[in-house]
């Protein structure tokens, strides 16, 4: 059982994000993702523009108390984060306004959400959605990442929530979402995916695709 949070694990503090740390988890998560997340590294998405997404979509996750960090005690480095938020939360706007590289990305997950089986109305309160989930390079191997999902999980099922659900992008999240109990509902190919023509994910092809993915949650003490 996860104890509740923050708590101290191997020299790690895993907390609810404080809305002071977002400037540091942007750039941390906008880093990150655009050199090791394997659609944006297909579609040669920079720090900087990866930087633009997370601003904006980082608002509502930090003030619904469900997002999770890790930071690393000797150096009081932010080490990793999960973004996380009521599934029911809308889109922000400003979306349209990012660099036109995302627009593959969204149009393969829309058709990863277009699947049978991915017509379900999320319900506020009750569907939790786990968004962007990543570990600074200089600690990786620690299982960062894999507390990091515990974390937000046990953080969802004290505040009621039900189910959570997530989209990961690559074997090795998926792999760490399989190890937390979610099961895959549909998933998308990047080899299959052509876009005017273009197999823009032909690089990445080895990572499969992302995959829509799905458990339920135990109830937990407040």
């Amino acid at each position: 059982m996860v104890p509740p949070l923050p708590y101290d694990d191997a020299g790690v503090r895993y907390a609810v994000c404080d809305p002071a740390e977002v400037p540091a988890l942007t750039e941390m998560l906008a880093l990150t993702f655009a050199t090791s997340d394997p659609p944006a590294v297909a579609v040669g998405l920079t720090p900087a523009e990866f930087e633009a997404f997370v601003a904006l979509v980082i608002a509502p996750k930090a003030t619904q108390r469900l997002t999770v960090v890790a930071r690393d005690l000797a150096s009081g480095t932010l080490a990793g984060a999960l973004l996380s938020e009521d599934a029911a939360t809308p889109p922000p706007d400003g979306l349209a306004g990012l660099s036109e590289k995302f627009d593959p990305i969204f149009d393969l997950f829309g058709h990863l959400e277009d699947q049978p089986g991915q017509a379900e109305v999320v319900e506020a309160g009750t569907d939790l959605h786990l968004f962007v989930l990543g570990v600074d390079a200089r600690f990786g191997g620690r299982g960062i990442a894999q507390r990091l999902v515990e974390a937000a999980l046990a953080r969802g099922s004290t505040m009621g929530y039900q189910t959570a659900l997530t989209e990961a992008t690559n074997r090795t999240s998926q792999h760490i979402f399989g190890k937390a109990g979610f099961t895959t509902r549909a998933q998308a190919s990047y080899a299959d995916y052509r876009r005017d023509g273009v197999a823009v994910f032909a690089s990445i092809s080895e990572h499969g695709g992302p995959a829509a993915m799905v458990r339920q949650l135990e109830p937990q003490p407040s």
